[in-house]
Order: structure tokens, then sequence, then C-alpha cells
């Protein structure tokens, strides 16, 4: 059975027909996690999300699946030990996903303005390898003078630079990690809709019974009963809270906005990810990354009370980015001309928690002082000129450095939160990206409980830390064989090897897939490689507007525009095509299109300012 439009419709039915045991509200990392191990454990599962899979928070982050080395900053060694082991247990449930990507981090004596010096960060980098268990391999961390630095990225700027750290990070692709859950999901029998937007609930009595959801290709007001409904809508989730109007609603979240630009590599030439200070003596970093011949950089991190589904990329963020960048980088001179493309997404903060673990922020957790104690107890404690209870001393005895009552976005917790409310409403809220499969592994755990309490119903949990999303079922310790060996695959199908290359290492097992649908006849104005992944998407990964294809599927928007004018009117025509849309409907789409584009060109901003 694929996963397209024409699988959407009885999709749809079937979840009107019967009574679902669990039905998920929201299409991003959290519910499409949820989603994954509920189905694979025999759930009877059903997921709405009111646009694209992924739309919006997790197609919108740095696109990095963080080790956490930010926190050590703090001497948050719990938080750092369970980061680092979700990391690599993302990464061998997904392997073709997040990809082992060193991590440059510039050290410069700006007074007040930088995290680490020279050696905390070798202090730090050698506790973040321990917990990583990186130690001794070819990952392990490593320091270099002022001149290395330079050497590898003669671009950074020269004075009060001390040296630098390397040590291990992963980069991600966010919506396809993302997509990847809903595919495995629907395959072991999960009803998955996007497009489908949650505005009321059933009751019986004063209990949540299931929902009011409107089907936004259609018009049409459906009512999906089940025995759980569980609230994973990321920013959104006060908003589904209120749409129960029988109680009063206290808000969980706060939401942040965070910015990124992309500009041509040559703009910017970043050998590898790079981790620095702003320099701005505000407490927080920004990361300047490579990706498809593009850098891009970011991120801000402000209070945020707008449109959720649209958040705007502002004049204040592209300056605040600029400045920042073109600090560290004195050379690049970046100008609003020079960005190609741009994202703005929301972050889903609890509200109340202070203890920042984002964006580098120094949350003033503890004072320099007590900083500078617990390196100097940590160092004597590894060379025995300290106890263990010397190193227990100092950490119980740690200074704030700060007594703000007010909380700065880049200071507000991103912990997460699940609780039940008394209309029986499940509320998965707050986390990121890297805990998104221990979040929702805590979540299925209450289901469980829930369905044999209520229900009498009996469910045997699978093992979410070996169950692998799609295309992920190779040898995580492989990747790089098994990459080469679906290449070869794509080159008998008539690709280049390149391009096989590329498809193999971004698919994962479903490159096979991608490969046999590359031998039909391409569509036309596009490569049979281009035709491949389009038919794919279409017919496995539920593509219904051309942006779903163009942004969240693959990276063209954000990380190949040189090429996606030539390339988004052929994309219109052959999903016109295959969907069947009317001349109306394809004028529409194409139109909805263009503004995605302008919107990541900046095209308004750059009007104002030529």
């Amino acid at each position: 059975m694929g996963f397209s439009i024409h699988t959407r419709k009885e999709t749809v039915k079937a979840m009107q027909e019967q009574e679902l045991d669990l039905l998920i509200i929201g299409g991003g990392i959290t519910g499409a996690g949820v989603a994954l191990q509920a189905a694979a454990s025999g759930v009877k599962t059903g997921l709405i999300e009111m646009q694209d899979f992924a739309e919006g928070t997790s197609s919108r982050s740095t696109k990095l699946v963080h080790g956490g080395i930010r926190y050590l900053k703090n001497f948050d060694v719990e938080v750092v030990a369970d980061t680092v082991t979700e990391r690599a247990v993302i990464q061998g449930i997904a392997p073709h996903i997040p990809k082992p990507d060193p991590m440059l981090l510039p050290i410069y004596n700006d007074e007040g303005a930088t995290t680490y010096n020279m050696f905390s960060i070798k202090v730090a980098m050698d506790l973040y390898d321990q917990l990583a268990g990186v130690t001794g391999t070819p990952f392990a961390n490593y320091v270099l003078d002022p001149e290395e630095v330079l050497k590898r990225e003669p671009f950074l700027k020269k004075e009060g630079l001390q040296g630098a750290g390397v040590y291990l990070d992963f980069r991600n692709n966010d919506a396809r990690l993302v997509i990847e859950n809903i595919k495995q999901a629907a395959a072991d029998g999960g009803y998955m809709v996007s497009k489908m937007k949650a505005v009321g609930f059933l009751y019986e009595e004063d209990k949540i019974v299931g929902v009011k959801a409107r089907d936004l290709l259609t018009g049409e007001t459906v009512e999906i009963r089940a025995k759980l409904v569980i609230n994973t809508s990321g920013p959104w989730v006060d908003k589904i809270r209120n749409l129960n109007f029988k109680r009063a609603v206290v808000p969980k979240m706060r939401p942040t906005k965070g910015v990124h630009l992309v500009v041509d590599h040559e703009k910017l030439p970043v050998p590898q990810p790079t981790y620095f200070d702003t320099g701005k003596q505000d407490g927080r970093m920004v990361f300047a990354l490579p990706r498809e011949n593009k850098t891009y950089f970011g991120t801000t991190d402000t209070d945020y009370t707008g449109d959720y589904e649209d958040p705007k990329v502002t004049q204040e963020d592209v300056d605040y980015l600029l400045e920042v960048v073109n600090h560290r980088y004195p050379e690049a001179n970046l100008t609003l001309d020079d960005i190609e493309a741009s994202w703005a997404g929301l972050r889903p903060l609890l509200m109340g928690n202070a203890g920042s673990d984002y964006n580098g922020g120094d949350n003033g957790s503890i004072s320099e002082k007590s900083f500078n104690d617990v390196i100097d107890v940590v160092t004597r404690y590894k060379a025995d000129d300290a106890s263990r209870g010397d190193v227990e001393n100092v950490l119980n005895h740690l200074e704030t450095s700060r007594e703000e009552k007010e909380l700065s976005p880049s200071q507000v917790s991103r912990g997460s939160s699940l609780e039940r409310e008394e209309d029986g409403l499940i509320t998965l809220s707050g986390g990121k990206i890297t805990d998104y499969r221990k979040m929702a592994a805590g979540a299925m755990k209450m289901i469980q409980q829930l369905l044999k309490e209520e229900y009498n119903q009996e469910i045997e949990l699978i093992d979410s830390t070996r169950y692998p999303v799609a295309g992920g079922a190779f040898d995580p310790a492989k990747v790089d064989e098994h990459v080469a060996e679906l290449a070869e695959e794509g080159v008998q199908a008539g690709l280049s090897e390149e391009e096989a290359r590329y498809i193999a290492d971004f698919y994962g097992t479903n490159a096979v897939e991608v490969f046999k649908l590359a031998q039909e006849e391409p569509f036309e104005g596009l490569s049979v490689g281009e035709s491949g992944r389009l038919r794919y998407a279409l017919e496995a990964e539920m593509i219904l507007a051309p942006s779903d294809y163009l942004m969240r599927r693959t990276n063209h928007i954000l990380f190949e525009r040189d090429t996606l004018d030539e390339l988004k009117q052929p994309v219109i025509d052959a999903m016109a095509e295959y969907l069947e849309w009317t001349d109306e409907a394809k004028e529409e789409y194409t139109q909805q299109l263009e503004a995605v584009i302008a919107a990541s060109d900046l095209a308004e901003l750059k009007g104002r300012n030529n």
C-alpha cells in the first residue's frame, strides 16, 4: 500500500468508521515519534496534522542532532549524558539521516563575551567524549592553535583568537526525520493524515472521546473517535487545549522564534560546522554550517506572539545575524542581497522553567567564580589531588550569577512535559528534536497504562531504541559501505554516480524504490534522478503541494536555490497531472509556491532596501 493522495480518502474514511485506540494531534517530530511507536506496538493509531508533516517547527531547526556540549558550561553532566546517549540511539534507528560532522569552536579573548577559554573547553570536551563514548576513537576531540585554526578557516577573525576545540556533533535533516517516522507508522497500520485540522473535541459527559476535524482539502468536517487523544502540537499546544471551552486553561507554552539565513559557500567559505560566541556580550552563540555548497547561519532567539503558521524573518533578525557573522568573519562583508534563502521557526519552550538548554545561552545558573572552582576541582580530581567528596562539595555550593526574575528567551528551559488533564486530554509538550524518541517512549508508557486501567486492553510496547524508521533498516556502523552499495543500483538504473550516491545517502534503503521509479519515463523537464525522487514523493511520501516536495521532502528551496527557477515549473506540471488538478487549482498551488519562495528569498525586505 502506498502513502499518497490516492490512499488518503480511504484513510480518512477508515478513521471515521471505527474507534481508534489513540488519536494524535500534531504531525511534527513529537507526534511522528509517538505514531511510530504506537502503530508498531499494535495500537490502533491515527494522526492528524493541519499543515504538511513537519511544516511547523520540525522543519525549521538548526538541522543538527546536538550532543549538548553547551550544557557543560553549567556542568549539567546528567543532561549531557542523556543527550549524547539519545543521539546515539537516533543515529542507530535512522542511520541515513543524522551524520557525524565534527564541530569547530573557536575561542576568543573577548572580555565578558566568551563562553569558554582554551583550558575550560578542553576539560569540557574530554568530559563530553567520555559521556559520548568516543574517547580514543577517530571522533575524539582535539584542540587547534590559532595558526591551525586560520589554516582551516582563513576567513575567521584573527584578532583575539586563542585557538579552537573540535568535538563530535551530528548534522540532521529535520523534515526527513519526521517523514520517515510518519511513513513507518503508516506502514505499520497507522492512519496518518495531513491537511486535517482539529477544530473541537467530542465528549461523553466531560471526558474527551475524540476530535472534530476539518479536512482542508475537501472542506468537510469529520468526527474521529478515540479512547485516548494526545496533543503533540508543539507551539500550538495551548491552542489545542483551548478547544475545550468547558474549563479554563493555564498556558504551558512560551514560544520563541529562531531565524537562519543561507548564503553561497563562496560568500562564506566554512569548511565544517562552526559554533562561536556572538561577541556582543549577550551570552549567546551562533552556528555557521556548510550544506549543499551553501553556508547557513543562525540562530536568533526572541519571544514570539505573532502568526504561528507563518513566522516571518524581520529586518531586525537579519541585521542581528549579519552583524554577528561579519564580526567573526570580517572579510565576508555579507549583506541582505547575499542571502539566497532563509527560514523562521518557533521553538515549543515551556513557560516558567528556569535554566536554558538552548543556543548556548548563559542562563546564570552558576557564577563565573563557581565555574572556575568546578574547573579547578575537576582538574585536581583527575590528577588525584582532590577527592570525589571535594568535587561534590563544590557542586553542592554553586553560586548563582543573576537575580533577574524575568527570564530572557534564551533562558527558558527546553525540558519536556507529559500530563493528562481532567478532560482526559494527554499533552506532550516542550523538548527538542534529539529527545523526540525518548519523549514518545514516555508517552507510550502512560498510554499503555491507561488502556489497561480504563479499557482492560493489554499492549506490549516495542523496544523503540532498536526499531528503525523507514529507510533506516541497516547497520549504522556501516553507513558509507551501505551507501556505496545502494549507489551502484542507481548507476545501473541510469543515474550518474554523483546523483546515485546523493539519493542513496538521502533515502537509505528506500533509495531502491527511488531508483526503480527513476526507470520510468522521466517527467518533462526533469532529470532521471529528479523524476524518480518526485514520483517517490508522490506515491510514498504524501506530498499534496509543490512546497511539500521542494521545501520538506528535498532541500531545493533552502540549499539548491541556483537550480530552483528551472525546476519549479516542471515539478508543478508533473504534480498537476498526477494529482489531477483543475486549471484553477494549479494556478492556486503555483501562487502558493511563489509565496513560499518569496518568503525564503526575503523578497519583501530586499524590495524595501533597494
